[in-house]
């Protein structure tokens, strides 16, 4: 197992790095339309990074809200509709689940561990060190 992308304790939250963010968002743009696991998943980790930052946070919300009503997923979309509304006021409040994947069958509330797969992607698509 290498130890520089695999936590050997469980991470609540990923530091936002914009660059990370976007190629992130990149490759879910890229992503077949016939794939929508594949896209819950790279948004997923969208969430993860980036909702420690107000912006990017309800960016990836709208994203969801996209591909639930593309894929006809109403519990996910007002899921998410409910998110977006909630978005602004947890960063008020400073209140923020860290590591919440920030889909509908997880409560909004809720803090979580970041799933091994979702920290793997995001650090895939960090920048490798420079020499």
């Amino acid at each position: 197992m290498n130890t520089k992308t695999m936590p050997t304790e469980p991470t609540t939250t990923v530091a936002f790095d914009p660059g990370t963010f976007e190629r992130l968002h990149r490759a879910y743009r890229r992503i077949d339309p016939g794939d929508p696991a594949q896209a819950w998943h790279l948004l997923e980790a969208l969430h993860v990074l980036g909702q420690t930052r107000l912006v990017p946070h309800a960016r990836t919300h709208g994203l969801m809200l996209a591909l639930a009503w593309r894929t006809r997923n109403l519990a996910e979309v007002n899921g998410q509709l409910l998110r977006l509304l909630l978005v602004p006021l947890g960063h008020l409040l400073g209140r923020l689940p860290l590591g919440n994947t920030g889909r509908s069958h997880v409560g909004a509330f809720r803090p979580m561990q970041v799933a091994p797969e979702l920290l793997a992607t995001i650090r895939a698509h960090q920048r490798p060190p420079t020499l």
